[in-house]
């Protein structure tokens, strides 16, 4: 259970747009603080709608053997809305942004003018629960687990969500310079790939639990 669950977490945490947002805000005036108001933000985001995610799948009991069959049945459902997903993310092909050019959208202009309330108001948007999180959650609340147990779990996949926020943020206390200046370069590519990075990681995620939830109807 923890393995299946800290695997989807690290895919829901492969998020283009939170790497991309961190780097901004470690190269902003105030990169400490800022930057660890937006992980406060996130981390508040991913483990309330954790703990709302494991309660609502526990309350109608798809944690019970009795309950197989609807348990891999919404494991596979959450399959097929995940590689839906990647299909519309692959066919849409949105037009590559330019990095010269500033981005519009709510986000993009909170982002624009860092600041330690505004990173927080950005941290619980942009980690608002999307299905890849979801999928890891769904793997806590229908497993036959005791409470100290899911509450690892819970907490595990929490961290893991918000990798991309944490783990630049001690990179840049261990070095600034070099940090800013990888996160920099690496804002461009993710800029012009983000689309595919999305993708694949909609894929991996879909094909995952559509076999898991095929399996286990089987």
């Amino acid at each position: 259970m923890l393995a299946q669950a800290a695997g989807l977490a690290l895919l829901s945490a492969l998020s283009p747009t939170a790497l991309l947002i961190a780097a901004i805000y470690l190269g902003s005036a105030r990169p400490g603080l800022t930057s660890m108001f937006y992980l406060i933000g996130a981390t508040a985001m991913s483990l309330v709608m954790g703990v709302v995610v494991l309660l609502v799948l526990r309350s109608i009991g798809l944690n019970h053997p009795d309950e197989h069959t609807p348990r891999y049945g919404l494991r596979l459902g959450l399959g097929v809305l995940l590689l839906a997903a990647a299909v519309f993310v692959a066919v849409r092909k949105p037009r590559q942004p330019d990095p010269a050019k500033a981005q519009h959208g709510l986000v993009s202009r909170m982002v624009a003018e860092p600041a330690p309330l505004s990173a927080f108001l950005v941290g619980l948007l942009v980690f608002a629960p999307g299905v890849t999180f979801i999928a890891a959650l769904q793997v806590i609340a229908t497993a036959q687990s005791g409470p100290d147990l899911t509450v690892l779990a819970v907490i595990l996949v929490v961290v893991i969500n918000v990798l991309l926020v944490w783990l630049p943020i001690m990179l840049h206390l261990v070095a600034p310079k070099a940090t800013e200046r990888r996160l920099k370069a690496f804002n461009y590519w993710i800029r012009a790939h983000g689309t595919s990075v999305l993708m694949w990681v909609l894929t991996v995620a879909g094909g995952i639990m559509v076999f898991d939830g095929i399996y286990g109807l089987a």
